[in-house]
């Protein structure tokens, strides 16, 4: 069972947050506060807030959060505070329950369009060159762990050669280290693992 705090100003609103979690049969509402610096029960697994967030009140590392807000919070900011879902305040019954779920899961829940308001990381979003498929074959042998040598093996290629296709690799993906590299492949999806 997944234990939860509800904090919520309105009343009416942490009755029916609790109503709601509770009818989920797989979720335990251990409380129910207007403001969670007041609260001094058992810890939860996850709380639930309905309303804006005062990061002064909230610092722990142990429990993590489902915000229901009005507007779009800072995302990256909540985050940091513990936030590992943000839904509208109008969500459905069943995405409230699966957002909750999720979170005790460790899995992050953000709408498609919060997604799609991130920011591109410039590093990495696309590639000046791309990667010929001799690249993406020694990029998913990376993957596997292999050494030089034994790419260079398995291909039927010299280990020179080899490093010569890792350099391309890491200078197309942008990659500092052959760690990265794969990484990278893995993100844009030039090789599944």
């Amino acid at each position: 069972m997944t234990r939860v705090l509800v904090v919520a100003q309105s009343a009416v609103a942490r009755a029916g947050l609790e109503a709601v979690l509770k009818s989920a049969g797989t979720i335990e509402v251990i409380g129910s506060v207007a403001d969670w610096a007041a609260y001094s029960g058992e810890a939860p697994d996850v709380i639930v807030i309905d309303g804006e967030m005062d990061a002064e009140h909230f610092q722990r590392d142990d429990v993590f959060v489902v915000l229901l807000s009005d507007g779009v919070p800072a995302l990256a900011e909540v985050m940091r505070w513990g936030v590992r879902a943000v839904l509208p305040k109008e969500a459905s019954e069943r995405r409230i329950v699966a957002a909750v779920e999720a979170v005790a899961a460790g899995l992050v829940v953000l709408q498609a369009s919060d997604v799609e308001a991130l920011p591109a990381s410039p590093r990495h979003s696309t590639m000046a060159e791309p990667l010929t498929p001799r690249e993406i074959e020694v990029l998913g042998m990376l993957a596997e762990g292999l050494s030089n040598k034994l790419i260079a093996h398995r291909m039927g290629i010299s280990e020179h050669t080899v490093k010569f296709h890792i350099a391309s690799i890491m200078a197309k993906l942008n990659a500092g280290s052959r760690t990265e590299a794969v990484m990278l492949g893995i993100r844009q999806g030039l090789i599944m693992i």
